[in-house]
């Protein structure tokens, strides 16, 4: 959307800290990259949504991850989750995978929209009863774009039987839960980049 731009603050602040970050993508045709020699740095799967047409991608498929690669999942915000992630199943399955293995998952801004991919045959959500945060109602109204959207994030993630938090709009607001992390806003995304790094280095 013109105006918002996706969160990648972890990867990179986790660059400068001796991290590197992997790019699954929910499209396909994009090159895996090959791990550096050397010691091996902490590896992020960072989850992207479809570039828009002509961008060049770089980074494995996301149906192609494998979660052992790995030491955290970050998924960046931005509203392209609520276009694609929230009705994928690679990106559901690497979800559910992340929190089943306790390694730390990120999720920042838009990106909780992803979790709605995390339902079963019965709409049931691993992710029910965690406590989370992420773009607010009243932070899309602000920007103008709620009365255009299709849904709204708040309002769709809480039916997932999440405990959905805030802070002030606009404002650093991060809730830690178990191994999953969450922001609420843009502002919130380098605080959680901090608190994510704690438990890797």
């Amino acid at each position: 959307m013109p105006g918002l731009r996706p969160d990648p603050a972890l990867p990179q602040r986790s660059g400068r800290d001796g991290h590197r970050a992997g790019s699954p993508r929910p499209c396909t045709g994009t090159a895996a990259r090959e791990p550096p020699a050397g010691p091996r740095p902490s590896r992020f799967a960072v989850a992207f949504g479809e570039p828009r047409p002509g961008r060049r991608t770089s980074g494995r498929a996301l149906k192609d991850a494998r979660l052992d690669d790995y030491d955290a999942v970050y998924y960046p915000g931005g509203h392209g989750p609520m276009e694609d992630l929230a009705f994928d199943a690679d990106s559901g399955k690497l979800l559910v995978d992340a929190l089943a293995s306790g390694k730390p998952l990120a999720v920042v801004c838009h990106a909780p929209a992803a979790l709605l991919a995390t339902r079963d045959a019965d709409g049931t959500s691993p992710f029910a009863g965690y406590r989370i945060t992420g773009f607010t109602n009243d932070e899309e109204e602000a920007v103008g774009l709620a009365s255009k959207a299709k849904w709204l994030m708040e309002d769709e993630v809480k039916k997932l039987g999440v405990e959905f938090s805030c802070g002030p709009i606009w404002q650093p607001y991060t809730v830690v839960d178990r191994n999953l992390y969450t922001g609420q806003n843009p502002a919130s995304a380098g605080p959680l980049a901090q608190e994510l790094l704690k438990v890797l280095t």
